[in-house]
């Protein structure tokens, strides 16, 4: 209370319109220089207005506009801060003992505002996680102002809570949760900087650099909570307890998961398989669209999404169709009269299925004799597209009317399916 009198004093003196403007001069500088660099960044950007829209979305720095991102705040806190330490070597300070706070709030609530909304876009959860921090940081912001925040503290210290003979005071605990939670938001910013900037201009290759990306932001996470712990005060040797108890159940019950999360490391390291390959697994023939640490999406013809375990993906035979040369083999059978020409066959299937735009010229289509058939001559015809072509069905579509069209036009007849039935007369 008596830091509340004295700072409702101290806003009567005769010094605070000077104070106001100093302050105002303080911010008026930041928001010129939060100006300049973002000028500074567009013209690096390109002139290309795409570019620079991509370049702010994906900016903690910047928002929509200079003003939205943490430059600016942060500018102006650092400004008001150094003229503060100037002005109480002579006056006492007032509306500067109000500013900072605020200025300090605003920082942390952009902090955590810009690094979710561009490391989780369009997330609800992330927007009711930022209205929560917010409400947090302003009750926060209003206590320090207000001189009641020492006063909480010291009631937050009395509220304990036991586990065993350890004693955690509920201000401990806050502190932990800040502590850990501006961690992980720090993480993921430099996590996500990193791979923008550094490995996303360095390797060229998807899967080498998502898997460098989720060691290098499991890493992150792991020395930024260990800092935060060991800053709130948390013995760290009594995580050996629990990285026992971890493994144990990793032997046990977890061993399935441990086994699709360490597959996993192994597939983007190895490079077997990567994205955008067409492969077949177990029956299940698709395309490769992404590759997590536990889990492979595979999309088939058909545009679904299938989850496969990526211990499946080590263990199993998995068949890499455009591995190597880019091109994809594909079949379709069709039968023939026994009467029919054989090599004239051959020769009208292959023509027909060069005749469709998808299909690759070299190498050229081929038609085989498979079996002899009890309804007719069995053929095959085989033939290449392109790897980038995802619509097999399509292409086989294509390919079939042809060749329907073909075995027409040279009296090539398809037999249907005869069945003799005999009456046996009692």
């Amino acid at each position: 209370m008596t830091e509340l009198i004295s700072l409702l004093q101290n806003l009567r003196s005769d010094s605070v319109p000077m104070e106001a403007l100093v302050l105002g001069l303080c911010i008026v500088l930041a928001l010129g220089a939060a100006k300049l660099v973002f000028k500074g960044t567009m013209k690096l950007a390109g002139a290309n207005l795409h570019e620079q829209a991509k370049a702010v979305e994906s900016s903690v720095w910047f928002g929509p506009r200079f003003f939205d991102g943490l430059l600016f705040p942060l500018l102006a806190l650092v400004l008001c801060y150094a003229a503060k330490e100037v002005w109480v070597q002579t006056l006492h300070e007032a509306l500067f003992k109000i500013a900072i706070p605020i200025l300090l709030s605003v920082v942390v609530i952009r902090l955590m505002a810009r690094v979710l909304s561009v490391v989780f876009p369009d997330s609800v959860a992330v927007k009711v996680l930022e209205r929560g921090v917010s409400y947090f940081v302003w009750i926060i912001a209003a206590l320090w102002i207000t001189g009641f925040l020492p006063w909480v503290a010291q009631e937050l210290e009395l509220i304990h809570i036991n586990f065993g003979r350890t004693k955690i005071d509920l201000k401990n605990l806050i502190e932990g949760v800040l502590s850990s939670c501006l961690v992980l938001v720090l993480t993921l910013w430099v996590s996500a900087t990193l791979e923008r900037q550094v490995l996303a201009r360095a390797i060229i290759d998807l899967s080498i650099r998502k898997v460098l990306t989720n060691v290098l932001r499991v890493f992150l996470t792991f020395i930024g909570l260990l800092v935060a712990l060991s800053a709130v005060g948390v013995d760290l040797t009594a995580l050996s307890v629990l990285g026992g108890g971890l493994g144990v159940g990793l032997g046990l019950g977890l061993q399935k998961l441990a086994a699709n999360y360490v597959s996993g490391f192994v597939i983007l390291l190895e490079r077997s398989v990567r994205i955008g390959d067409q492969v077949r697994v177990s029956g299940l023939e698709g395309r490769i669209t992404d590759i997590k640490t536990r889990y492979t999406l595979i999309r088939d013809a058909a545009g679904r999404e299938c989850v496969l375990p990526n211990e499946m993906m080590v263990s199993e035979k998995v068949e890499n169709l455009s591995r190597g040369h880019g091109r994809v083999l594909l079949q379709i059978n069709v039968s023939i009269d026994y009467a029919s020409d054989v090599e004239k066959a051959q020769e009208c299937l292959a023509e027909a299925c060069l005749k469709a735009e998808r299909v690759l010229k070299s190498p050229t289509p081929q038609a085989h004799l498979l079996n002899l058939g009890a309804d007719g001559l069995e053929m095959s015809v085989v033939f290449w597209v392109d790897e980038s072509e995802s619509a097999w069905v399509g292409v086989k579509s294509e390919v079939n009317k042809l060749v329907l069209k073909a075995l027409k036009e040279h009296g090539i007849g398809i037999p249907s399916a005869q069945h003799e039935v005999r009456l046996i007369r009692g």
